[in-house]
Order: structure tokens, then C-alpha cells, then sequence
């Protein structure tokens, strides 16, 4: 069980660090919008969700925990953005 435990550890610190990179593109692209109506886009958000479950059944994993999961990243990348977008023109 220590080594399954030192796996997962070691995993959550790899998905960490994608975070940090998948919110780095979050400000970039905070950075590149014009217009802050420009950051929420409902057919990327869907399109997104959509294939990340579809990856997810393809792997076996469970499509529907993986759907939420990826709900509250992009929901909450949106609201980075927002942040990140309104501190760039403050």
C-alpha cells in the first residue's frame, strides 16, 4: 500500500504541474482577447467536456466522473481568465 500511496502522490504532483500549465495558457490567452465577452465561449467549453469524456469511455475510465472533472476545470479556468483579463486593464 506504500507504494500505491507514493504513486498517487506522485501523480497528484504531475497533474499539479499541468495545471500550472494549462492555467499559463489561461493568461495568455487573457493576454491575446480583446473583449472580455471574448473569454466564455459555450461551443469550446462544450466541445472540450465532450472530448474529454470521449477520451475518458476510450480508456475505460468512467465518462460521467470525468465529464464533471473537466465541468469544474473549465468553469474554473473561465473564471481565472476573467480575473487575470480585467487585472491585465485595470
Amino acid at each position: 500500500m506504500t507504494e500505491v500511496r507514493a504513486g498517487v502522490d506522485a501523480t497528484d504532483r504531475e497533474l499539479m504541474a499541468l495545471l500550472d500549465r494549462r492555467f499559463g495558457y489561461m493568461r495568455a490567452a487573457a493576454r491575446i482577447k480583446e473583449t472580455r465577452d471574448t473569454v466564455r465561449d459555450e461551443v469550446r467549453k462544450a466541445a472540450v467536456i465532450s472530448s474529454a469524456r470521449e477520451d475518458a469511455e476510450n480508456r475505460g475510465l468512467p465518462g460521467d466522473v470525468i465529464e464533471h472533472i473537466w465541468e469544474q476545470l473549465v468553469e474554473g479556468s473561465i473564471a481565472y481568465e476573467l480575473v487575470e483579463w480585467d487585472r491585465l486593464r485595470a
